[in-house]
This record gives C-alpha cells, structure tokens and sequence, in this order.
C-alpha cells in the first residue's frame, strides 16, 4: 500500500462519487477536512461520517483551507466552479470525469496548481461500503507528472489499478465505460419488457434474468469475450433469428433495429471462435441485414 504523501482534502461537491471517494480516502488514512455543495443536505450527511470534515457554504472556503481539492460536480459544472475559486500555487485540483480532459481545470492551473484527473471505473451505490467498491477496479488518471505522482499514491492506498490517459483518449474511454455500464442497464430494460408481454411484471423479470446475466459476466471474465459466447448465433441457427424477428415485430416492433444491429455485430464474434459454423452464420448474417 502506497505511502500517504499529502492529507488534507477538499471536495467540491458531494454526490455518489464524491461521497464514496471521501468515505474511501478516510478510510485509508487521508484527513479530509471540508466538504462544499450546492445542496447542504449531501454535504452535512457525509461530514457526519467524516470525524474531521467541516461543511462549507461556498467552494473558496474549500480551497483556501485544503492541500488537493476534488471538484466532484457534474461535468457540465465543473470548468465554471473551478473559473469562479481562486486557487494558490502548488495546491493540487482534480477532477473526476470520465469524458473530460484536465483541460478543464486550466483556470486553476493558471494560479500555478497542479491539475489532473482522477476517475473511477465503477458505478457507485452509496449503500455499499465505499471501500470495497474502490478496490480493486481500475483509475484513469490524467495529469502533470507531479499530479500523477499523488494520484497514483492514493489509488495504490485504495487498491486499485491504474491506466494513464491522453486528453484524445477521453472520449473513447468514457464510451466504453457507457457501453460496458449504461447500456447494459438499458438492455436488461428491453429485455424485461419483453417478459410483460407474457403477463411477468419487470421485478420479477429482472430477478429471473439475473443469474444467466451474473453467469455470463462470470464467463467473460473466466474465458474471454469470444469463448463467452452462446446462443442461436453461434450456432448459425437462423431459424431461431427469423423467429425472433418476427415476434419482435409482432410484441415490440421499436426493439427490432436494436436486435438487429446487436445480432450484426454478434456475427463478428461469432465468426472469431474456433470452428464456426460459417453456413449457417452467414445466414443469419444475410437475415439481419434485410
């Protein structure tokens, strides 16, 4: 575990990852000492939690008081708050998108901080302990080498990994991070509609589907993505694709398109394992392209 080089933090703002951050570092031995938000409620809860942790009215509060600073807004918010605080020479700010670079932070670079990015790859429940769902996953990190010098101390003290990105990085890195989290969300959202058809409410559904979806996670991770894959498609069995199709066109028509390009780039993977069955594949292949 990594030695911690500098205690007193700051966060501005206190949503889930500010909230699980805090809770983490402090459990790590990092002094977090105040906490800023738009809405005090967030703020004075999660102080409650942190022994040293003064609730602050106004974000300059924060900075004047604090060694690193974690602006933990949302994005849209974040070049604003860090325009509108003064900051001071050597004191560390960072930010905690995905989606956008340090570039963000330049007001306060300006001052003579040190900036950088730091964000989790997880999505946050701030009913879990904040320190298992901080270690082990992986940190994007972005900064000057004096930034990614603490960064990368205070993932090692979470226990964590770490990958270093280019602002050109950003964007494709954060939509991975959407697919990957997001939509899968939104599929198991499609996939529940599907069981109401047949008079199972989405509670249930999504109970149901559950362990086949642990189970397949469980597979990626074991085998891989191409070994993981199963299915009518892997078979080349386009008797079952047309079936498909034509339920959905019958059931849920606005979900078609979705499974078609889904099942096109199924395809591709398909055609990646050992031994394919390239008949039949590339007849599901011509069926979902029409």
């Amino acid at each position: 575990m990594g030695e911690v080089l500098v205690q007193n933090i700051g966060f501005i703002g206190a949503g889930r990852v500010g909230s699980t951050l805090a809770l983490g570092l402090s459990q790590r031995g990092y002094l977090i000492s105040g906490i800023a938000s738009r809405t005090p409620g967030p703020a004075e809860k999660l102080c409650k939690k942190l022994c040293a942790a003064k609730f602050c009215l106004q974000s300059q509060e924060v900075a004047d008081t604090t060694d690193i600073v974690f602006i933990t807004t949302p994005d849209d918010a974040i070049a604003e708050v860090c325009r509108s605080t003064g900051w001071h020479p050597g004191q560390y700010v960072i930010h905690c998108s995905g989606a956008y670079s340090a570039d963000l932070l330049q007001s306060a670079k300006d001052f003579g901080a040190h900036t950088g990015v730091l964000h989790p790859l997880q999505s946050f429940n701030l009913q879990a302990d904040p320190v298992k769902n901080l270690e082990g996953i992986t940190y994007a990190l972005e900064g000057d080498d004096q930034s990614l010098f603490v960064l990368k101390d205070m993932v090692k003290a979470l226990g964590g990994k770490w990958i270093v990105l280019k602002p050109a990085d950003k964007p494709s890195y954060h939509l991975a991070a959407v697919m990957a989290s997001n939509y899968l969300v939104t599929l198991m959202k499609m996939a529940a509609q599907l069981w109401q058809t047949f008079g199972v409410p989405e509670d249930r559904a999504i109970k149901a589907l559950m362990p086949l979806v642990r189970g397949t996670l469980s597979n990626i991770e074991k085998a891989g993505v191409t070994d993981a894959l199963f299915g009518p498609i892997d078979r080349g069995d386009y008797g079952t694709v047309l079936k498909h199709m034509a339920n959905l066109a019958n059931t849920a028509p606005e979900l078609l398109p979705v499974y078609k390009e889904l099942g096109r780039q199924t395809v591709k993977i398909a055609l990646d394992k050992e031994n394919p069955n390239i008949i039949g594949i590339e007849k599901v292949s011509e069926i979902l392209a029409n």
